[in-house]
């Protein structure tokens, strides 16, 4: 993905008639677009960690490959895979960074610790986070034939749309749907080359092919993200909306206050002023002189 440049013009630039007509203003709508699409391109980079969180991804099964593959030792590559993915977690905690990549990355590693030292194999360091992608791929096109696609739950709240986009922005409901399909698509073939491997190649060829695999078809999800999101309509501030709601109730609240106000004012001010009118003003009533 890369950035939209916009059409800029000289505010000083010679307005002499004779030179000829001066360039078109920009389009708002095109600048209106170009925002949209950066807006898109912000919230996919904090959805799935930007370059940082691919680069956490990568590493502890990077290193796990490569100590195995120079020395076959499992304890040692596990703990190594392991500890880095622990200090790549605390940096994020220091940083402030986001919780939830601070410790997907070490509960993901860890769970292909425990699952290798119980079975003694190496290989098994790899199958936590290859059923956990099957099972992905598999809730990406599920969710999207319910009509619930799971990016849009993921993406909804970014956008501050909530789930809006199901009942009230079917442009965006049909832009959510093409985007699971892909990713669903996207990683059930990525699990279609690695089960394969898992059970004929050995623990180094897998674990190379893994690591090739991590960056490219997650890159392409999430540019066809991107592309279908661009495209979509603008998403519905459901948060804008409430805080709109609620500016609007206070103002009623407070009209309606203040003429309660006014109306108790001026109830004191007729009893006051009936109180003070003089006996002899008052209409004579009662017994009449025969």
């Amino acid at each position: 993905m890369t950035s939209h440049d916009r059409p800029t013009t000289d505010a000083h630039a010679d307005t002499d008639p004779s030179a000829g007509p001066s360039p078109a203003s920009p389009d708002p709508g095109t600048e209106g677009a170009a925002d949209g699409r950066q807006v898109t391109e912000a919230a996919l980079f904090e959805a799935f960690g930007g370059v940082r969180g691919m680069v956490e991804t990568v590493v502890p099964g990077l290193l796990f490959v490569t100590i195995f593959t120079i020395n076959k030792d499992l304890h040692l590559s596990a703990i190594a895979a392991l500890a880095v993915s622990l200090v790549l977690g605390v940096l994020r905690l220091i940083r402030r960074d986001t919780v939830k990549h601070a410790f997907s990355g070490v509960f993901g590693v860890a769970f292909g610790v425990v699952f290798a030292m119980m079975t003694g194999n190496a290989k098994d360091f790899y199958l936590p986070g290859m059923l956990y992608t099957l099972g992905l791929a598999l809730a990406y096109m599920i969710t999207t034939l319910a009509g619930v696609p799971l990016i849009g739950l993921i993406l909804g709240p970014v956008f501050k749309e909530n789930l809006s986009w199901r009942t009230r922005n079917p442009g965006r409901k049909k832009a959510y749907a093409k985007a699971s399909w892909a990713w669903g698509l996207i990683l059930f073939a990525k699990c279609a080359i690695l089960f394969p491997l898992y059970w004929w190649a050995d623990t180094t060829q897998l674990g190379w092919v893994l690591i090739a695999l991590k960056i490219p078809p997650f890159l392409l999800a999430v540019y066809l993200t991107w592309v279908f999101l661009a495209k979509a309509p603008a998403p519905i501030d459901v948060f804008a909306e409430m805080e709109a709601k609620e500016k609007a109730e206070e103002r009623r609240r407070a009209e309606r206050e203040t003429l309660d106000r006014v109306a108790d004012d001026l109830g004191r001010d007729l009893v006051q002023e009936a109180a003070a009118e003089p006996q002899s003003d008052r209409p004579q009533g009662g017994r009449h002189r025969r």
